[in-house]
């Protein structure tokens, strides 16, 4: 199933469609015989190049995710309501890999974990779950890989809770809701990437949780544009990709 998903994701995104639409090309170019079907397979392919390029240009990238970043709500530490119990979805640390990387490692959307401390001790909730399970092997959870950093930014393991099993936002939001439930815990501030809080505060809200959301690792949000943002880019490419899985989870939801 989540290798499923994968691939669905990837066939939504820019790079999948451009290279559908390029295989597409060429099928019909290899008809040969047929003018029609020779200046469709042409079409195709101009527009595969053109779909590409539209989506790997940084101004277009940023703004289709600011969109998205505008709707996650309050960054500020100040303006987080208390609660009962924080909820850390996992993705921005790696896990260590014995003598190779002997700590975790801190990837892009690292800042989750770190606004979780601030949140924590600003005294907004007592309790933390981390929530992520093995994302590759011989590496350990990402809950218990960010349970290493929330301990080294000062927040006690007396204070953290574990998630190790979900996979996916949905699972995160199911496994959550089971364990925060029966405590008597029905809301809870989510700590996620700005750009994931849409789908992740609807996929909490489907598991029967009150969500106070709590944004972090803004990327494209109140960005200036240079110059150099009209030329293509493999990390724009990248990142619009990441917008179409967003929004696409978002209208399967109904949100």
């Amino acid at each position: 199933m989540w290798l499923l998903r994968g691939a669905v994701t990837t066939l939504i995104s820019p790079l999948g469609t451009a290279l559908v639409l390029g295989l597409l090309s060429l099928w019909l170019l290899g008809l040969g015989q047929r003018r029609r079907w020779r200046r469709v397979g042409a079409a195709a392919g101009v527009l595969a190049l053109g779909w590409l390029w539209l989506w790997s240009t940084p101004v277009v990238s940023h703004a289709l995710r600011a969109q998205l970043e505008a709707q996650a709500g309050t960054a500020a530490v100040e303006a987080v309501p208390a609660a009962a119990a924080m909820v850390v979805l996992g993705g921005g640390v790696g896990g260590a890999r014995g003598t190779a990387r002997p700590y975790p490692d801190l990837l892009p959307a690292a800042d989750r974990v770190w606004h979780a401390a601030r949140l924590y001790h600003a005294g907004k909730a007592p309790r933390v779950l981390l929530s992520g399970g093995i994302t590759r092997p011989n590496e350990p959870s990402e809950s218990h890989s960010m349970q290493v950093f929330l301990r080294a930014l000062g927040v006690p393991d007396a204070a953290i809770v574990h998630e190790d099993a979900s996979m996916t936002s949905g699972a995160n939001a199911q496994r959550a809701a089971a364990l925060l439930r029966p405590q008597g815990v029905d809301t809870v501030i989510l700590v996620t990437s700005a750009l994931h809080m849409r789908r992740a505060r609807a996929e909490f809200e489907r598991a029967g949780l009150k969500v106070i959301p709590a944004p972090t690792d803004f990327e494209s949000l109140g960005r200036s544009a240079e110059a150099r943002d009209w030329l293509p880019d493999a990390d724009a490419l990248e990142g619009s990709g990441r917008a179409f899985k967003e929004w696409v989870g978002s209208w399967v939801l109904g949100r």
